[in-house]
């Protein structure tokens, strides 16, 4: 059953494109950003990451689940069990209460959104400039019984000019501003939809102190998560209390949420190992995503699978080894937390 629902997912997704083709276009884009300014006429980055998730969203869904994030992980729960309770984090952090008006920047297919909804019971509104995400995150919510407390926008958290200023109550970016070409614009922007004195919560994609940029092994680990997971660069954790700073909020806390206390597991570990969370699904291990290729290669001329399928899992499978190494060598973590205000 899930293998005929992905099958629909990505016909629907792909549409009879040359899927192989669009992965080498993809791959190339690092080049094509180097080569052509922005601009009129240059290189457009909100078109890359629109191209990712075009391409990818399907498998990752399948792959980690409906909530498209990292969380801190403990020994004693599942990878969705951690995240469900990093999303209560965010609930409690924002102070969510009845009858607000929230903004999910970069809402993804919205399983966070379904939390907040049914757990806070407010109204969210999803900004996502991706219809095949947006298709999925609206199917979903309503089969959850969820679509009357919830509007999408369709456009880019770079410019949300259909949303007046000082709308809602509060708002969350959870793995997307990471995905911004400029993260201050891109706070600015979030900032002028907030009204004064909400809370703004977001997880960030960053490098931790220990990166060193003459390190040649560095600098191939950062260059190879940019080009897997369309960031135009990977901030530190200074660099996005700065940006927040100069778009106007008052940064309230911000912490690497990777490093616990107490027994905890390496964020990264569901991509390696069985061990360390429960349940670990084997379709995220390094021999599941190879067994992935393989048997999407064979669906492919069973024409389960739209042709070039196994193009788009060999992606994401690089982007999983890069991740690894960016996690075992301790320069990057995808869970730099914070929490601003835009002042009253």
């Amino acid at each position: 059953m899930r293998l005929c629902k992905l099958s629909r997912e990505l016909r629907d997704a792909y549409r009879g494109s040359g899927v192989a083709r669009r992965v080498q276009h993809f791959d190339g884009w690092l080049d094509r950003a180097a080569l052509e300014p922005g601009g009129a006429g240059g290189y457009d980055h909100a078109e890359t990451v629109k191209d990712y998730y075009d391409l990818c969203s399907g498998f990752m869904v399948w792959g980690w689940g409906q909530s498209l994030h990292f969380a801190p992980l403990t020994p004693y729960e599942s990878l969705e069990e951690s995240k469900v309770r990093h999303q209560r984090l965010m609930i409690s952090k924002l102070e969510l209460q009845q009858g607000m008006t929230v903004v999910d920047v970069g809402c993804g297919v919205g399983a966070p959104m379904r939390r907040v909804v049914r757990e806070a019971g407010v109204r969210v509104v999803g900004i996502n400039i991706n219809e095949i995400q947006l298709e999925e995150a609206k199917r979903l919510n309503a089969e959850a019984g969820l679509d009357h407390m919830v509007d999408f926008e369709t456009c880019s958290f770079m410019d949300m000019s259909t949303i007046e200023d000082d709308t809602f109550d509060r708002g969350y970016a959870i793995e997307s501003t990471c995905h911004a070409p400029d993260k201050q614009r891109a706070f600015e922007e979030v900032f002028r939809v907030l009204k004064p004195g909400a809370l703004f919560w977001g997880q960030e994609m960053c490098l931790t102190g220990k990166f060193d940029p003459k390190d040649d092994r560095h600098r191939a680990i950062k260059e190879d998560l940019m080009r897997g997971i369309a960031l135009r660069d990977i901030a530190t954790f200074g660099e996005v209390n700065h940006a927040l700073e100069a778009a106007g909020f008052q940064v309230m806390e911000g912490m690497d949420r990777a490093i616990q206390e107490g027994p905890s597991t390496l964020w990264y570990k569901p991509m390696e190992s069985r061990h360390g969370t429960v349940g670990n699904a084997l379709r995220r291990l390094p021999w599941g995503r190879k067994a992935a290729i393989t048997g999407s290669k064979l669906a492919e001329v069973l024409r389960l699978f739209p042709k070039g399928s196994a193009e788009v899992i060999r992606l994401l499978d690089r982007t999983a080894e890069a991740y690894i190494a960016g996690g075992k060598s301790g320069i990057f973590t995808p869970l730099y937390c914070f929490l601003a205000r835009k002042p009253l």
